[in-house]
């Protein structure tokens, strides 16, 4: 998205939080993590320093697709899994504006699997919040592609047989160059990843942990409860040794080729000896490992896990189509009609 130069015109005037806020009713359950998203998005916004005719914001079908009503600016509602369809021909039709994705575990990788992962594979510059209750809330809690095997739902009374995707290993199987994990209950990280999402050109993909209360209440309580939160939470920073815990003496190691939690301070391990991480590095081979990582025997990664560059689908479309226009020999319709085998009657 490139917000540093001037890809996308800036705003002339300083924006506030107040000038994303809809004037529509917001309609999600109370206690529903969304709001603490909409939030975040109103934020964000005003930070990144766009004009607010310059953001577009695209959904498809749940509770998380209401989205484009909540946010003052321009947005569709889309159908069903084609919110990524919808943003990649956005995006590269008009590459000055800044194009958000609200979806769900179920809209994105469901139904709308094919479009996810092929705007990854492309790079598409386009930010994808994905909302991940592990269930479909909307349509009455059928269990969906994120739903931890043997989960009793409306759909799978006796449990469900299927095995869960991990977004953060489907996103950098599928070549993604940015991927983030946070929850819904902490505003500040998620505000600073949208707005890491949005400096980074190409496809971001940021996976938010989201309660559903009334269909998959507490679904991820292990991570985000106050009484386990500090155990099984691992916040990222860039440059920074991977060290948690709630006395923060525990850290993440490389041992031969897995990773390893140890105790700082026992058997002579210290900072010297855990990771460090590097959101920017090419090879994902870490960043896998990291997205990987679950409860019980890990924490989970939070925060940027990938950030890499590479060049975006949108730029090489318009590096091609203002190449064609400076070489080709055809610059006008009357050029195009006298072209190749012409013959007069």
């Amino acid at each position: 998205m490139k917000i540093d130069n001037t890809t996308i015109e800036r705003s002339r005037v300083e924006l506030t939080k107040e000038d994303f806020v809809s004037d529509q009713m917001v309609k999600w359950c109370p206690g529903c993590g969304s709001y603490t998203i909409l939030s975040a998005v109103a934020n964000v916004f005003p930070k990144i320093g766009y004009r607010k005719e310059n953001f577009m914001v695209v959904s498809g079908i749940g509770c998380s697709s209401r989205f484009p009503y909540y946010v003052n600016t321009y947005g569709i509602h889309g159908i069903h899994g084609r919110a990524f369809a919808i943003a990649s021909g956005v995006k590269i039709a008009n590459p000055h504006l800044s194009v958000w994705v609200a979806t769900g575990d179920g809209d994105s990788m469901a139904i709308g699997g094919n479009h996810f992962i092929h705007t990854i594979r492309r790079n598409i510059d386009i930010n994808v919040l994905l909302f991940n209750n592990r269930i479909y809330g909307l349509t009455k809690g059928q269990f969906s592609p994120t739903t931890p095997m043997g989960s009793v739902t409306k759909t799978s009374p006796h449990g469900t047989i299927e095995h869960p995707f991990n977004p953060g290993e489907l996103v950098i199987g599928a070549q993604g160059t940015f991927f983030a994990r946070v929850t819904d209950n902490n505003l500040k990280l998620l505000t600073d990843v949208m707005f890491e999402a949005a400096r980074h050109d190409g496809t971001s993909i940021v996976e938010i942990l989201q309660n559903c209360p009334i269909y998959n209440d507490k679904t991820h309580a292990l991570i985000t409860a106050k009484e386990t939160r500090d155990q099984y939470q691992l916040i990222l920073k860039n440059g920074e040794p991977m060290i948690f815990g709630g006395q923060k003496d525990k850290g993440i190691m490389l041992h031969g080729t897995h990773l390893k939690v140890v105790t700082i301070g026992e058997k002579g391990i210290t900072d010297d000896n855990l990771l460090v991480h590097d959101q920017y590095e090419k090879d994902p081979g870490i960043h896998l490992m990291l997205a990987k990582m679950m409860p019980p025997h890990f924490p989970v990664a939070l925060g940027v896990i990938r950030s890499a560059m590479y060049p975006t689908y949108d730029d090489l479309v318009v590096e091609q189509i203002d190449y064609e226009k400076a070489n080709s020999p055809i610059k006008n319709v009357d050029d195009l009609l006298n072209s190749g085998d012409t013959w007069v009657i």
